[in-house]
């Protein structure tokens, strides 16, 4: 027994290994085949990958089986609020003790193997997931797919939500090669789903070099808008008359329509109604994701968007829901994110900047930020804050009825926007249900 609290296990494990990010496959493999139980085969898998979209995914998945009576386990990151999060049994997330037993289980397991941060909380949600058995194990994908953690399981079913530019440090330079090591999580005879347009030639590559058949939106099965309701049709397939997902964003369609998918594809082991669909798309949430808070007159919208990608939907929502005043922005990022291309993306819909620092070691200073606004416009409207809860605390004495503030750039971001006494001043704290889980 090293600890008794989850903070300070989490706390030594951010030290154990001196590189943040360490792709590799080696190390949890090793560490994994040493628990019992090593696997989860009386489960059904699905790992999802992708750019964008993974937690909206979750989210569609969890919330469908929900209403189709199947057990679920969960394991997606990074998490907003608790470290918690990022495990779920059926929704909720695990207790501390939970985690702390599998972080013992672990450590007593990996003698002195240098486990990142990222690892040891994999490999606590297998153990988990391989102690409780639930119907269908989730595996968000961390970072790319053939190289992270997550891939040690090879699961039943793999979804790549969408390909963007993100973590070309690690994935490479161009969508060829970021697409390549996310379809890293196919499998020989395992079915793949992809679920957004413009897919990379290298996907399809990697599913014929690896024996794995592909689903393609568009191809393989395509969804269709029809007055307040939507059609899916795939192989076998016709659903009519569903209600638009509860997530707000028109690419939820896309994710919504790649679920519907893979359950078709999964029907033999997990088969769902239709019911359990329509009601599953109408209750699933997910706090984050273009998150919509309201009161005196006043709209806030909270959105983890941190790549061109998710910030170009959260300008095209913008765009499509136009408000009677101003729009201000909170904006907070990390040092590796395209901020030009963000700032470019957002500079219309903006007519104030609140630029702040993320008190984080990889986050981008609040200087920073406004000297690449600065490089775009000199006479920008813009002020800087030492932190989000300083940049809540300003916006929010300056906004008017009609106004609305778009709170974006990070996890971080949101998730001290939502712990700010602006937030928790004038909204009820965030529930279970707001939070999605």
């Amino acid at each position: 027994m090293r600890f008794t609290r989850l903070d300070d296990w989490l706390n030594w494990q951010e030290g154990l290994n001196p590189k943040t990010v360490d792709l590799g496959l080696e190390r949890a493999q090793q560490v994994w085949s040493k628990l019992t139980p090593p696997d989860l085969a009386s489960s059904t898998v699905i790992s999802i990958a992708g750019t964008n979209g993974k937690g909206s995914t979750v989210a569609l998945f969890e919330a469908i089986l929900r209403q189709a009576g199947y057990s679920t386990g969960s394991y997606t990151s990074p998490h907003l609020l608790r470290y918690n999060e990022r495990i779920r049994l059926d929704g909720i997330p695990v207790s501390d003790e939970q985690i702390i037993e599998a972080f013992q289980v672990i450590d007593a397991a990996r003698e002195d193997i240098p486990l990142t941060y990222f690892e040891y909380g994999t490999l606590a949600a297998l153990y988990v997931f391989s102690r409780q058995a639930p119907d269908v194990v989730l595996l968000e994908v961390g970072l790319g797919g053939r190289l992270d953690a997550v891939n040690i399981i090879d699961a039943d079913l793999a979804m790549i939500t969408s390909i963007a530019l993100d973590h070309q440090e690690w994935l490479g330079n161009d969508r060829e090669s970021i697409g390549r090591e996310k379809a890293g999580i196919f499998r020989p005879g395992k079915p793949a789903v992809f679920a957004g347009r413009d897919m990379p030639e290298s996907i399809a590559g990697e599913a014929e070099k690896r024996q794995t058949r592909l689903y393609v939106h568009g191809r393989d099965y395509y969804h269709e808008e029809s007055a307040n309701l939507w059609n899916w049709n795939g192989p076998s397939r016709l659903l009519q008359d569903l209600p638009f997902p509860a997530l707000p964003g028109s690419h939820q369609l896309d994710n919504a329509a790649a679920v519907l998918m893979a359950f078709e594809l999964l029907s033999h082991t997990v088969p769902v109604s239709q019911t359990a669909i329509s009601q599953g798309l109408k209750t699933v949430s997910l706090s984050g994701r273009q998150q919509l808070l309201e009161k005196g007159g006043v709209e806030w919208i909270l959105d983890v968007a941190h790549n061109p990608h998710a910030v170009a939907a959260l300008q095209l929502r913008l765009q499509e829901n136009p408000v009677s005043g101003r729009t201000l922005a909170v904006l907070g990022m990390l040092r590796d994110k395209d901020v030009a291309a963000v700032l470019a993306l957002m500079q219309e819909r903006v007519q104030k900047w609140h630029f702040a620092t993320i008190e984080d070691s990889r986050g981008m200073t609040a200087k920073a930020l406004a000297g690449k606004a600065r490089e775009m416009s000199r006479r920008l409207p813009l002020e800087t804050h030492e932190s989000i809860e300083k940049a809540m605390q300003a916006v929010a004495g300056e906004v008017d009825p009609g106004d609305r503030v778009v709170v974006f750039g990070s996890f971080f971001t949101v998730a001290d926007a939502l712990k700010s006494s602006v937030i928790n001043r004038c909204y009820a704290p965030p529930s279970i249900a707001d939070l999605g889980l």
